[in-house]
């Protein structure tokens, strides 16, 4: 019998290549995609409250070493930790109107296929 090797993933957003895609994009265009994380931290806020995810923040903030690319901007480090967190169709959902939004700006991506 053959064994089938799971590939290694490294980071979180490794699996999904339309996740990589978008951190990579909010890597790219931090700028045009803040007003973005800003609304998918809103969305959030009203599924789970804003005390919940201050808490949540507040528990992993130590523990970032600020080593990360976003670790500087706090509306992205938090954007992107929030994403780490949310179920997988959260997850997508929120990549999708990423792209979305670059698009509707002029700056064309195109969606990786799901």
């Amino acid at each position: 019998m053959t064994e089938t090797k799971q590939p290694n993933y490294k980071r979180w957003y490794d699996y999904d290549p339309l996740l990589l895609q978008v951190v990579e994009l909010l890597r790219s265009y931090p700028d045009e995609l803040k007003s973005q994380a800003v609304i998918f931290l809103q969305k959030v806020e009203e599924r789970v409250s804003k005390e919940a995810i201050d808490r949540f923040y507040s528990v992993v903030k130590p523990m970032i070493k600020g080593n990360r690319w976003y670790d500087k901007d706090p509306v992205l480090s938090l954007t992107i930790e929030l994403l780490r967190v949310v179920p997988r169709d959260i997850q997508r959902q929120a990549a999708n109107n990423f792209i979305d939004i670059l698009n509707s700006h002029g700056v064309v991506v195109e969606k990786i296929a799901e």
